[in-house]
């Protein structure tokens, strides 16, 4: 299953470098609550395959959105891309 990173976990005036907020498409509120605990991979692009992993702890807002610790921050560079559920 893929998922896309939105965006940092933030508010007005700070944000947290190694939370972030993933959108699954098509899935529903109650379908989301079965994905936490599961494991999350980040792949970079390129020929060096940087590859950082993280769990997803809990759900985030309404909208069934996915917020996921990673062990390590992702560079700016991933928002918008896509990660591997696992």
């Amino acid at each position: 299953m893929e998922a896309i990173v939105v965006s940092f976990r933030r508010g007005k005036h700070t944000y947290k470098p190694r939370q972030f907020l993933l959108v699954v498409d098509g899935i529903t509120r109650e379908e989301a609550k079965n994905l936490i605990g599961r494991e999350v991979i980040w792949e970079s692009k390129g020929k060096k395959k940087k590859i950082i992993k993280g769990i997803i702890k809990r759900l985030h807002g309404n909208k069934s959105t996915l917020l996921a610790h990673f062990e390590k921050g992702l560079p700016g560079q991933a928002l918008g891309t896509k990660v591997k559920i696992i």
